[in-house]
């Protein structure tokens, strides 16, 4: 395991992720489409590392205006965390594990990662309210545990003037299994799809397995954007 410490959304750490899954984006790996067949979120998410190793480039990513707006809150949610549960979070950029990767917001002591988050205040409303670990995380915080080889993970969901809301969960090691079986199968997929265009010859045809149908195209300028 490696750990890097750079700033994130930094160059630098756009270019250690480059290629490789990383936990922000396990869920569109585990993602199924209609009828169990292929997703085409997953596959959109396939060709773009597949063109990142290529062409040795990250790809294009898309920021909004809520998103910014969430990363300069990231500081406040951190700062309040801290002053509450009375510790030292420890920053970090990036976390490489073999062919996984994951971008913790900090570290806590020797078995514990925090997550944080900000959302709209009627949403926040509504998670207060239920007290319950919102599922839309489970595979990326699971799959920071995973990453990171941690134990627990305090997931905190900030907006000013509203109670911060903190939520702690521990491994889950099925979920985990099934998750790391997934990111596996993904990265073999990865590595014969990046193989097939290396032997592509030009003006001839990538090879195929006669087994398989090829899977159908993706329309990838109408595709939702990968964060």
């Amino acid at each position: 395991m490696e750990i890097h410490d750079c700033e994130q959304r930094s160059d630098e750490w756009f270019a250690l992720r480059a290629g490789i899954p990383t936990s922000s984006e396990f869920a569109t790996v585990l993602a199924k489409g209609r009828g169990g067949g292929e997703s085409k979120t997953r596959r959109t998410y396939l060709l773009k590392l597949a063109g990142e190793i290529l062409t040795e480039e990250p790809m294009e990513n898309y920021t909004n205006h809520h998103m910014e707006r969430g990363q300069a809150m990231e500081a406040e949610a951190r700062a309040l965390y801290t002053f509450m549960e009375d510790v030292e979070p420890q920053t970090v950029g990036f976390i490489r594990n073999d062919n996984t990767g994951a971008s913790p917001d900090a570290l806590l002591g020797d078995s514990g990662l925090l997550e944080i988050k900000t959302k709209l205040p009627h949403l926040l409303i509504d998670l207060l309210l239920r007290d319950e670990f919102p599922p839309e995380h489970k595979a990326q915080c699971q799959g920071q545990l995973w990453v990171a080889e941690r134990e627990w993970l305090d997931l905190c969901v900030y907006w000013p003037r509203l109670p911060l809301f903190v939520k702690r969960v521990q491994r889950d090691e099925p979920y985990i299994k099934e998750m790391a079986q997934a990111v596996d199968a993904f990265n073999g997929e990865l590595a014969q799809m990046v193989e097939r265009v290396r032997a592509y010859e030009g003006g001839g045809k990538a090879p195929t397995n006669p087994a398989q149908a090829p899977p159908p195209a993706v329309d990838l300028e109408n595709s939702a954007p990968i964060f």
